[in-house]
């Protein structure tokens, strides 16, 4: 049974947000969603007044260039970190609750096995350390929070690596994928539903890593891909180091998702399942 509930969702518009006010909306909840260009994250007035009282802030706005943030690292930290604090704040005071969107880029990739919340978190670039820094505004900030970290996630709106991947293809540009970034693919519909399952059973407080189950090449993920749409493409591996990049990007992007499992007392689906669903309705 549907129970009534209002989500004030910052970045409604974005891809992850989208998918969050669908899935919300099917589970018979209100939705106030707020975005650009009516609202801006970073503009104190506009925070201030989108607050309510005793309720519950989804935060899915960001900055999200990995690339760009290189040369634009004050407007990466203004979004994802001072804007971060000052929703905390702004919480705080209304005795309300934020739950926030992070991502794997706080790490630097180099762990031999998959991340757990409490490991260490050593941004390697501008996008990173925003985010990172995001998060500790949060914490401090005193409000009732959670932080739930996503990685390599793809949907209907927005830039992805999957639609990129597609889109290459389409024109018949010989494509060349690295071979040494492992993760989990993960589509935005099953994170959305999983952030509702995290609402529904009471919101705990902390981190929390939320990804599709198992592990994949960026390379091996794109075979997967147009093998199951059999699609004929020149295809061929390559090293992360074999693309010049402003960005350092983590190589190992793995997460141990059992920490939320349990709470949610279920696994998330394998990737391979959520890949081939998107693809179908491709």
């Amino acid at each position: 049974m549907a129970c009534s509930r209002t989500i004030t969702l910052l970045g409604a518009n974005g891809m992850l947000g989208s998918d969050l006010t669908a899935e919300a909306t099917r589970r018979g909840w209100s939705v106030v969603g707020l975005d650009l260009p009516a609202f801006d994250i970073t503009n104190a007035d506009h925070l201030r007044r989108a607050i309510p009282h005793g309720g519950l802030i989804v935060n899915c706005a960001a900055y999200t260039n990995v690339e760009k943030a290189e040369s634009e690292p004050q407007l990466a930290e203004k979004v994802n970190a001072e804007a971060v604090g000052m929703l905390g704040a702004f919480a705080k005071q209304a005795d309300a609750s934020v739950l926030h969107i992070s991502t794997d880029f706080v790490f630097d990739g180099t762990l031999d096995r998959p991340y757990v919340e409490t490991d260490a978190a050593n941004p390697l670039g501008a996008y990173g350390r925003s985010k990172w820094h995001g998060e500790q505004a949060l914490a401090a900030s005193g409000c009732r929070h959670c932080i739930v970290r996503v990685e390599w996630t793809y949907g209907r709106n927005g830039v992805n690596f999957v639609k990129k991947l597609l889109d290459a293809a389409a024109a018949g540009k010989p494509l060349r994928v690295v071979d040494d970034q492992v993760g989990s693919p993960t589509a935005t519909t099953a994170v959305a539903a999983a952030l509702c399952d995290v609402i529904a059973k009471g919101m705990p407080q902390g981190v929390f890593h939320l990804a599709a189950s198992g592990y994949v090449s960026r390379f091996a993920m794109a075979m997967f891909m147009f093998e199951t749409l059999k699609m004929p493409v020149d295809i061929s591996p390559c090293k992360t180091s074999d693309f010049p990049s402003a960005a350092r990007r983590p190589l190992n992007s793995r997460f141990d998702c059992r920490k939320l499992e349990s709470y949610l007392g279920r696994t998330m689906e394998p990737w391979q399942e959520m890949l081939k669903r998107y693809l179908g309705a491709v």
